[in-house]
């Protein structure tokens, strides 16, 4: 009996130190206001609303891919430091778009010339998940993707100088991996919501929903961490 329980303690001990769990950092629900933290650029405060619903903005004309920079209601918060661990960042989206490049995205973001995206997107009349990078106003895309789904959950990876894009509808359990590249970095890094390239004459509202930020616990050695 002596023996068993040293063998119990042990395994837990070197299961504890192998894995340790992943922290929340951060999370907001948007439930009737923003968590603290965040901050509007170029704020319109007509074209965005809190409610039970989630965070709901207007997706104006506009744009950030490139050097036109002047979307509204681009929403930012400080990032934590992915030199430190693997930071998971996540949200659900919402977007029904009729227009070429009318967009809902999840952005690590340096500034308005710096970052590197992934979002919910219509590109040639298809809804697609579609990846990018921006440094300096230089954008390359890294994936377009056709998606049925007016709702998913958009993830990013991000460790070192490195970052990958996921997605998944909210009713699947597997990630699919979108991309990957270099951080474009220049300066702190921030997370950023950002809803463009809407309509003129016409409302549409995204919704975004869950949102999430996690430092995720170390792995054991020789282990990978599952899609």
């Amino acid at each position: 009996m002596t023996a068993r329980l040293e063998f119990l303690v042990g395994l837990t001990v070197f299961v504890t130190s192998a894995c340790r769990a992943d922290e929340v950092l951060f999370q907001d629900d948007f439930a009737g206001k923003l968590g603290e933290g965040w901050s509007w650029v170029r704020e319109h405060r007509e074209a965005r609303r809190v409610s039970p619903r989630g965070l709901e903005v207007r997706i104006e004309p506009g744009n950030m891919w490139g050097p036109a920079n002047n979307a509204k209601n681009v929403l930012v918060r400080a990032a934590p430091d992915a030199a430190k661990g693997e930071i998971e960042v996540s949200v659900n989206v919402e977007n029904r778009p009729t227009e070429q490049y009318e967009q809902v995205d999840l952005v690590w973001y340096y500034d308005d010339s710096h970052m590197v995206k992934i979002g919910l997107e219509l590109v040639d009349g298809r809804l697609s998940i579609v990846m990018g990078r921006e440094e300096g106003d230089r954008t390359r895309t890294i994936a377009i993707i056709p998606q049925l789904s007016p709702v998913v959950r958009l993830k990013f990876l991000v460790s070192g100088g490195r970052i990958r894009g996921q997605f998944r509808t909210t009713d699947a359990e597997a990630w699919r991996t979108a991309g990957e590249c270099d951080l474009p970095a220049r300066g702190p890094a921030k997370i950023s919501l950002q809803c463009y390239q809407g309509p003129a004459g016409v409302e549409h509202w995204a919704r975004l929903t869950d949102f999430r930020v996690v430092r995720l616990g170390a792995q054991e050695p020789g282990s990978a961490r599952k899609p």
